[in-house]
C-alpha cells in the first residue's frame, strides 16, 4: 500500500503575469556527496519552482560572454528569482549583469518586459566553485506556460562551465554586456544548450505545489519537438494547470545517459537527488523515471543492485519530507543495447515499481508505451525512431498516464 501522506507546509504565495522575478543564495555541491540545501539570508526562500534542469559541466567558461536563456514557466506567480549555479566550476565566476523579461520571437524580447536582476541589491555577484546563487525577488508578476529570456553577462569566469547540454530549446550567445536590450541585433549566436541558470521559482497561490522528474534522456526530451516543450514533464505542467491539482510547479530533472547507481553523464541520480530535487523550492513530489541506463549498460546493473539504489533514493526523500512516485521503465528491444538479461532486469525491476507498495504512487510508462504485439518494444505509433525514445505523441501519453493525485502528498 502506499505511505500515508504527509501534512503539506502551508506557506503564503500568490500567482500570474508579464513581468519577472529573482532571489539571492549560495550553496556548496561536492563531487560525489548531496549538496547542502542553501540557508541564511542569501537562501532560496518561499516559493515554488517553476522551471528547472540539471546541471553538469558542459565545456570551458570564458569571461565576456553573454547567455539569453530562453526556458518555459509551468506555474505563475509574483516574486521572481533565477538560481544560478557555478556547481561544476572549479573558478569563481562573476555575473556583472542580468536581467529577464518575455521572449516575443526568436531572441526578441516583449518591450517593456526586461527587467534588471540583483542579488543582494547589487548588480553583480561572484559565485564560488561549487557554490550556487539565488537573485533577489522581481517586483510584478509572471505568466504560467510562458517563454522567459533570462539574460546574462560573465565578466569574469574560466576553468569549468556549468550548464545543460540537451536543452531542447533555442538560446542566444554573445560577446560582452547586452542584458539589458530588448531586440536581438547583439544576439545572433544560437545554442541549443542552458549554461549557468538552472531553476526560475515564483510565488503563486496559496497551497501551490511541485514536483520534480528526476530522469534521463527521455525526461529531458531528446526526441520531441525543438522548441515546442513537448517532453513529457512539459504535457504534464499543461495538464496540471487544468486539472484542479495543488501541484502544479514542474522542474524537468533530466539528463540525457544519467544513471540511477553510477555517474556520468551527469552524476547519479543518488549523488544529485539533493541539488536537483531536494534542494528546490516547494517540491512535494520526486517522481523517479530512470534505470534503463542502468540496464544497458557494460557491465548493466542487476535487479537487486537497481532496487537497492531506488531504495536510496526513496529513503531520501521521505526523510525529506517528500513523496516519491516511480514510473516503471519502458520497453526498448531494438535498441543495439537491448539483450534478453537486461529484459529480465527491467521486468524485476518494474515488478518491484509496481508491486513493493515502498513507493507513493506509481505511474505504469511501460504498460502506456509497449507495443500490444510485442511488450519489449515500444509503441510504433510512439515511437521515436531508435525504439528507445518516445515521440511527441508518446511523451503526451506518458504525462496523460499520471494521476494528479499522487503527486500531492509531501511537504513543500
Amino acid at each position: 500500500m502506499p505511505r500515508t501522506a504527509r501534512p503539506r507546509r502551508r506557506a503564503a504565495l500568490a500567482a500570474l503575469s508579464t513581468c519577472v522575478a529573482l532571489g539571492c543564495g549560495t550553496g556548496t555541491v561536492p563531487g560525489e556527496r548531496p549538496s547542502p540545501t542553501p540557508s541564511g539570508p542569501t537562501a532560496a526562500g518561499r516559493g515554488v519552482v517553476t522551471w528547472a534542469s540539471s546541471a553538469d559541466h558542459v565545456g570551458e567558461a570564458a569571461d565576456g560572454r553573454g547567455y539569453r536563456l530562453m526556458v518555459h514557466t509551468s506555474v505563475g506567480g509574483s516574486g521572481l528569482r533565477v538560481r544560478l549555479s557555478n556547481a561544476f566550476g572549479n573558478r569563481p565566476v562573476t555575473f556583472g549583469n542580468a536581467h529577464a523579461g518575455l521572449q516575443r520571437d526568436g531572441a526578441a524580447l516583449v518591450p517593456g518586459s526586461n527587467r534588471r536582476l540583483t542579488f543582494g541589491g547589487a548588480r553583480s555577484v561572484t559565485v564560488p566553485a561549487g557554490g550556487i546563487v539565488y537573485s533577489d525577488p522581481l517586483p510584478g508578476r509572471v505568466p504560467a506556460a510562458r517563454t522567459l529570456a533570462v539574460s546574462l553577462y560573465v565578466s569574469r569566469a574560466g576553468g569549468t562551465l556549468t550548464g545543460h547540454w540537451m536543452a531542447m530549446q533555442t538560446s542566444y550567445t554573445t560577446e560582452g554586456d547586452h542584458t539589458a536590450e530588448e531586440g536581438a541585433a547583439h544576439w545572433k549566436q544560437r545554442t541549443g544548450s542552458w549554461f549557468y541558470l538552472d531553476a526560475v521559482t515564483v510565488r503563486p497561490r496559496k497551497e501551490t505545489g511541485a514536483v520534480v522528474a528526476l530522469g534521463d534522456s527521455i525526461t529531458d526530451g531528446w526526441h520531441s519537438t525543438t522548441d515546442r516543450d513537448r517532453r513529457w514533464p512539459d504535457y504534464l505542467a499543461r495538464r496540471l494547470s487544468t486539472a484542479g491539482a495543488t501541484v502544479e510547479g514542474v522542474a524537468n530533472a533530466g539528463i540525457a545517459g544519467n544513471k540511477v547507481l553510477l555517474d556520468g553523464p551527469g552524476q547519479s541520480a543518488v549523488n544529485r537527488l539533493q541539488r536537483d530535487a531536494l534542494s528546490l523550492p516547494g517540491v512535494r513530489t520526486v517522481f523517479l523515471f530512470q534505470g534503463v541506463n542502468d540496464i544497458k549498460a557494460e557491465p548493466g546493473a542487476t535487479s537487486a543492485g537497481l532496487i537497492a539504489g531506488y531504495r536510496r533514493l526513496i529513503d531520501r526523500a521521505h526523510a525529506a519530507g517528500k513523496c516519491v512516485v516511480g514510473a516503471t521503465i519502458a520497453p526498448f528491444k531494438g535498441w543495439q543495447e537491448w539483450d534478453p538479461a537486461a529484459e529480465a532486469v527491467r521486468q524485476r525491476a518494474n515488478a518491484y515499481i509496481r508491486d513493493s507498495g515502498e513507493f507513493d504512487g506509481v505511474a505504469d510508462f511501460d504498460r502506456v508505451l509497449r507495443s500490444p504485439f510485442d511488450p519489449e518494444r515500444i509503441r510504433p505509433a510512439f515511437d521515436g525512431g531508435d525504439h528507445l525514445h518516445p515521440n511527441d505523441k508518446g511523451m503526451q501519453a506518458m504525462a496523460d498516464a499520471v494521476d494528479p493525485k499522487t503527486l500531492d502528498c509531501g511537504t513543500g
